[in-house]
């Protein structure tokens, strides 16, 4: 069930009382005397509805409106007059207000007033609750604490907003890149039409122009009689996914510019200038700029392309969300495979986090799949995973010789402080089990000093 907030602005208190007494059994209701608090509380945690009395001291409520409707246009606010004054009420309306009442207020007539304005953002919040409950129970590559992740999803989350500004995702092999521009699509304006996916590299170079323009009857030796549409106007109005950018023709990489500068194109073999709206969003694990200078991509295309860019960090910059995301492919593959298995053996944990992870997240997925298939349970094993020689590390080993003797030929003090500091910092990482700020609580340094030692020394 969609819960609503409302806030409620007015010097009087009897009536702040009044109302917050009758609407907080259906809503979550906040109360302010003034207009100056009440626009502090809404720039940190914006309501779904304002009541806002227009007589209010300081700042009045057409000030306040004004205020409100610069920070979050489309919050519904019903004004409060003491009075039916026409003038006032048409300044209201103009400046955005939904409605307005008149005190004494009558709270049958106000909660239908409500519910209306309610109604206007009513889909708005059914369709950011579905796309909530896509990206969880579909994008397991997001889930973790690590600043990284959670850096790259707030990023994410304002580009989508547009509906068809160009974006490229970089990223290695198997980091999840795809999965991020499901994300794209699921949070943008264009949640409710097509999400097209075409694999650049799995499609012949001499048959991917067609594949996504279409060609016209009779276009080439083999053609289908009657033509054929390209996959881009089956994405028209939602999203067109170009996946191994990299591996597009010259002459699609032309025809692809000519689309992004003003929306149309010409099937293969036609004449005829069609137009259609979506967004493309492309990846890559290619170095773009090397096959720039290499003559195999063009640069106009890419500086167009990548209006947005999207890194995605790969599993070894995010090691603090390894057992997150490995208890998460465990939960999910018991119940593929009807197992028990209640989590990860400490001696696994350790090898998960040091093993180098050149798959990224779908190579840990692999071998959770594996371990779970061949495990006996209840927890994860090394030997299950395969990495029984992940258990013991040379920084471990290094760490535990914290105070060797003096040989007749001296000692390296530096690495030796090097090493100290290293197998400490590696230590409160684990103990905190990933979260970088309680790790550096545990060594008494705030949580920017740690990062920095941490990536300097790179403790993994």
């Amino acid at each position: 069930m969609i819960t609503y907030s409302i806030f409620i602005i007015d010097d009087e208190e009897t009536i702040r009382e009044g109302m917050s007494m009758a609407l907080e059994a259906d809503y979550k209701v906040s109360s302010f005397a003034d207009a100056e608090s009440s626009i502090k509380a809404i720039s940190v945690n914006p309501p779904d509805l304002v009541l806002l009395d227009i007589g209010l001291p300081a700042m009045n409520g057409i000030e306040a409106l004004e205020k409100i409707k610069q920070l979050y246009p489309h919050i519904p606010v019903i004004m409060i007059t003491a009075y039916e004054d026409i003038h006032t009420v048409i300044s209201a309306m103009k400046l955005g207000a939904y409605d307005y009442v008149v005190k004494p207020i009558q709270m049958d007539s106000l909660e239908i007033t409500i519910r209306n304005g309610l109604e206007t953002i009513r889909l708005r919040k059914e369709i950011r609750a579905l796309q909530d409950k896509y990206l969880k129970e579909n994008l397991p590559c997001f889930i973790g604490e690590s600043d990284t992740i959670q850096d790259m999803m707030a990023f994410l989350a304002k580009v989508a907003k547009s509906p068809d500004t160009p974006i490229l995702i970089c990223g290695e092999t198997g980091s999840g890149k795809e999965l991020i521009a499901n994300a794209v699509h699921y949070r943008s304006p264009n949640f409710k039409g097509n999400l097209v996916t075409v694999n650049c590299a799995a499609i012949p170079k001499d048959l991917i122009e067609s594949e996504i323009f279409g060609y016209a009857k009779g276009a080439f030796s083999g053609a289908a009689t009657s033509g054929k549409k390209g996959l881009i106007e089956d994405a028209s109005g939602g999203t067109l996914f170009l996946d191994e950018l990299g591996d597009l023709s010259l002459e699609a990489q032309a025809k692809l510019l000519r689309f992004l500068e003003n929306g149309e194109f010409y099937k293969v073999g036609s004449t005829k200038k069609q137009y259609i709206q979506t967004r493309v969003v492309s990846a890559t694990n290619m170095n773009l700029d090397k096959m720039i200078e290499d003559g195999f991509f063009r640069k106009d295309l890419y500086f167009r392309i990548g209006v947005i860019k999207i890194k995605v960090p790969s599993l070894n910059e995010r090691r603090n969300d390894i057992i997150l995301l490995a208890e998460h492919f465990i939960y999910e593959f018991s119940r593929k495979f009807g197992k028990i298995f209640t989590g990860i053996s400490s001696q696994a944990a350790k090898a998960l986090i040091h093993h180098n992870w050149t798959g990224n997240v779908r190579e840990l997925k692999n071998i959770v799949e594996r371990g779970v298939l061949i495990g006996n349970g209840p927890e994860l094993m090394p030997q299950d995973l395969g990495l029984e020689d992940r258990m013991q590390t040379p920084e471990r080993q290094s760490g535990k010789m914290m105070f060797p003797p003096i040989p007749p030929e001296g000692l390296d003090f530096s690495e030796i402080q090097r090493s100290f500091e290293k197998y400490y910092i590696d230590e409160a990482f684990k103990m905190a089990k990933g979260n970088e700020s309680k790790a550096a609580k545990l060594l008494n340094i705030n949580h920017h000093t740690f990062r920095y030692r941490r990536k300097k020394l790179l403790v993994i």
